[in-house]
């Protein structure tokens, strides 16, 4: 009898700290299928080997600094360990962030050399606008670099438009991109982020997207990027500046995506690199114009966090 009533204690002590641990925002990993093979890095050193994942969810018993975001999610970008988050998996606006996704569409399309003409249709948006005319042509690569650079909604136009022939038809390609990546809570109507209704992702679909983007070499090449220099069809050139503002700033920072609406609020995807450690960290919906410091405080905590524990196993999402 007395070793029931201690087994029964133990249950609900056990209980009581998970929901516990639930109420205080700590960061769940999601193990994919177990007993199959992933990378486990050590030092330097990388290796495939067998790892026995548990059936069940793991709690990974840390927050991480306080930032203002209502929803974030830092990973390992490594291995897609969870490192910290708060409220990852609520649904929300996610601004000019889901640009990356339209990146990968066209760059799947390939053909970057081929010539794009630029229609009326395409530049009746706003805000932010490279001021593209009807008429004017440039290349693919010429319009994918401008407009992840300077998150230019015009060009968004013209890259869906000349991929899939009309904004609708691309973001059913963006929604099966977005699919194929194991997203699950998300949903694209337009691509560059301004607010309609019925569209929206969290931020742990958002690092989904994000980790193939920082795997794929030209977006690579293109975020990391401070300035670029756009030629005209006029042959004038001009220099864009890249409205990563961590660029500079955070010599560990290495690229990404912003975004902000009103409705959204100031979104931020970034990643930064010190020697063989990688994070990448999603902000959506901060309030205040802090969320470059939140940025540079959490992933330098990531940095230092991954030194610290000398290569972490992949847990999965």
């Amino acid at each position: 009898m007395m070793t029931r009533l201690i087994q029964l204690l133990m249950t609900v002590t056990a209980a009581w700290s998970l929901a516990s641990c639930a109420e205080q925002g700590v960061t769940r990993a999601i193990p994919v299928a177990p007993n199959t093979q992933h990378m486990y890095a050590q030092g330097d050193s990388a290796q495939i080997m067998p790892v026995m994942l548990p059936e069940r969810p793991m709690l990974v018993a840390t927050s991480g600094p306080s930032i203002r975001a209502a929803s974030y999610l830092l990973l390992d970008a490594r291995t897609g360990q969870h490192l910290a988050g708060r409220s990852f998996e609520t649904a929300r606006g996610v601004a000019s962030t889901q640009k990356l996704v339209t990146a990968m569409v066209v760059l799947d399309a390939g053909n970057l050399d081929k010539m794009v003409r630029i229609q009326a249709s395409d530049v009746s948006v706003e805000p932010t606008r490279l001021g593209i005319k009807p008429g004017e042509v440039y290349t693919r690569r010429e319009l994918l670099y401008a407009f992840l650079v300077k998150s230019a909604n015009d060009v968004a136009n013209a890259l869906a438009r000349d991929n899939a022939g009309s904004i609708s038809a691309f973001t059913e390609k963006m929604n099966a991109k977005a699919r194929s990546l194991g997203c699950t809570n998300s949903h694209f109507r337009n691509p560059h982020g301004l607010t309609v209704s019925g569209q929206y992702s969290t931020a742990r679909d958002m690092a989904r997207v994000a980790m193939a983007a920082y795997r794929n070499s030209t977006i690579r090449d293109v975020v990391r990027r401070k300035y670029f220099a756009f030629r005209r069809a006029d042959g004038h050139v001009v220099t864009l500046t890249n409205t990563n503002e961590l660029l500079g700033k955070m010599p560990e920072c290495n690229g990404m995506k912003t975004g902000y609406t009103v409705a959204s609020g100031r979104c931020l995807i970034s990643s930064a690199a010190s020697g063989s450690r990688e994070v990448i960290l999603v902000q959506l919906g901060t309030k205040t114009k802090y969320i470059w410091e939140d940025a540079r405080i959490m992933m330098s905590w990531g940095l230092q966090r991954l030194r610290s524990s000398g290569g972490v196993a992949m847990s999965g999402w």
